[in-house]
């Protein structure tokens, strides 16, 4: 399995990006596709997730109404909408797929791939 992120760039205080995550690979089925973000010098921290079963979305409250996940499971694709964006959003956002369901999706270790990260900056 390979997840494939993109759409990150500079983008000034108040703008939109979106991100997009592909995963490619043999053909399956999956519990959960997220976004993770790490900023330089702290934790990498959860973003937002979306289960592929219902579509339930998950997002952290840091991001709550100005961000918002959504999916096409034909395709195999995971979006993530960043609007109103802030300094404090920059840092390296991930994707991350897991492949059983589970009781907490804002844990790292809900998820068994990783991309390789796109880098949102947000300038002041």
């Amino acid at each position: 399995v390979q997840l494939q992120a993109s759409g990150g760039g500079l983008v000034p205080a108040g703008g939109s990006l979106r991100l997009s995550c592909a995963a490619s690979g043999r053909t399956f089925n999956y519990a959960v596709m997220g976004w993770f973000r790490q900023a330089p010098e702290k934790e990498r921290e959860f973003v937002a997730a979306i289960r592929q079963t219902g579509g339930t979305t998950y997002c952290a409250d840091s991001v709550k109404g100005r961000f918002s996940i959504s999916g096409d499971n034909a395709r195999n694709v995971v979006y993530l909408q960043m609007n109103t964006l802030k300094p404090e959003d920059t840092g390296v956002y991930y994707c991350a797929l897991g492949l059983v369901a589970t009781f907490d999706y804002t844990r790292r270790s809900a998820y068994h791939y990783w991309g390789q990260g796109t880098l949102v900056t947000v300038s002041s």
